[in-house]
């Protein structure tokens, strides 16, 4: 690199010359001092930094790449670097040449752990935005495409799935209950509710043989009971409430919604994490969280709409915040933080806008007479009959 040694600032077709006396230049590999020549080339936003005294070798740093270093340790002029090269230094003498550097004071990019740190976390983003945004939507928009014989299918092999992995490995499936004045009393408060009956596409309720006290819906129009739930009712028509809010999620597709997300979602989480060792304990925490506000909106959806169905039967809304009462005495609510990682909202609000909803001023009655209520409640033991009610 050839320049006039001696300029102390001039110009020449827009290149500025400094006088580079007293600065020099460390290359990061050996702790020698190099007198330098320095140019600043406007047009293609470059320092030339020449070593005169090294076969005319030098250096080119972008203007907008180069930092200054505060830290100088008491000498004069300032310290700059180019983030392009982590260890090279310039110590600078002349000054004046710092105003074409407009970026002295910025944060330079991310190297190394900083730049792998910022890659991940840009990942994790990505991650986020897919399960949390594009997989519910797509789920929304598939769930209206997957025809009721493939819902059904997939409603049918979650059923026995559920009923294989509650009776335990090498055990027979988890029996159905099958007395046929059980599961008449249901029908009567399917009739009785407005539920379309005697088609293929009809829904079908089934009661599974076990304490558990819980009843879900699956793809396909599955309404599944567990016995517990029928023995902590004290009603029919908590059952039959518990019934609407299950017939609300067949209506609007919700099984059949969190399925194809759940299903998303675990896909793409398996991607990120592998199988690794406590990689499905990390999948399942995971999934609990992301479909925990899907499935609240959804529980939201079926409540009001069961209050609907119940007000048109003549059966009080406030039976579900009745079985929802006996549930938050036995079990507890969800409240706080742990609240975010179950998929209903808590006891306490529903509790609250399911007696909102019943109406002072109508009279409201039972779904069903004593006899078909009696035969309900020994739906898994019809020989077992408890004694007629008073």
């Amino acid at each position: 690199m050839s320049m006039p040694p001696d300029l102390p600032h001039s110009a020449t077709d827009g290149v500025q010359y400094f006088n580079g006396h007293g600065s020099s230049y460390f290359d990061g590999d050996a702790p020698v001092a190099r007198p330098v020549t320095l140019m600043v080339d406007p047009a293609s936003r470059v320092l030339e930094i020449g070593l005169p005294l090294y076969n005319g070798d030098g250096v080119r740093w972008p203007l907008d790449e180069i930092r200054r270093l505060e830290d100088t340790a008491g000498q004069e002029g300032v310290i700059l670097r180019w983030t392009g090269d982590p260890l090279a230094r310039l110590h600078l003498r002349e000054t004046s040449m710092l105003g074409a550097m407009q970026y002295l004071t910025r944060k330079a990019p991310p190297k190394g752990r900083s730049r792998l740190a910022a890659w991940a976390l840009a990942a994790v983003a990505a991650v986020a935005l897919q399960i949390g945004v594009l997989v519910p939507l797509l789920a929304d928009r598939l769930a209206t495409f997957v025809p009721p014989a493939g819902e059904r299918a997939l409603g049918e092999a979650t059923f026995g799935q559920i009923r294989r992995a509650l009776a335990g490995s090498g055990l027979p499936p988890l029996p159905t209950c099958e007395s046929d004045d059980g599961l008449a009393a249901l029908e009567q408060m399917l009739v009785a509710l407005g539920v379309e009956r005697d088609t293929k596409d009809a829904i079908k309720v089934f009661v599974l043989d076990h304490e558990m006290v819980n009843a879900f819906a699956l793809p396909g129009g599955y309404v599944v009971f567990f016995r517990g739930m029928i023995d902590a009712a004290q009603s029919p028509n908590e059952i039959a409430a518990v019934l609407a809010h299950e017939v609300g999620h067949v209506e609007n597709r919700d099984p059949t919604r969190h399925a194809l997300r759940s299903a998303g979602s675990i896909g793409i989480l398996g991607l990120l994490f592998g199988d690794f060792a406590g990689g499905a304990a990390v999948l399942f925490l995971t999934e609990q969280l992301i479909s925990a506000s899907y499935s609240q909106g959804a529980e939201s959806g079926a409540d009001a709409f069961a209050y609907g169905m119940l007000e048109n039967a003549g059966v009080s809304p406030a039976a579900l915040g009745d079985m929802f009462q006996r549930l938050r005495e036995e079990y507890g609510d969800a409240e706080g933080v742990i609240s975010h990682f179950v998929s209903h909202p808590t006891l306490g609000s529903r509790i609250a806008l399911a007696r909102e909803a019943a109406r002072d001023d109508t009279k409201y009655g039972e779904i069903i007479g004593p006899k078909a209520w009696r035969a309900l409640k020994s739906v898994c033991a019809p020989n077992l009959l408890p004694p007629p009610l008073d």
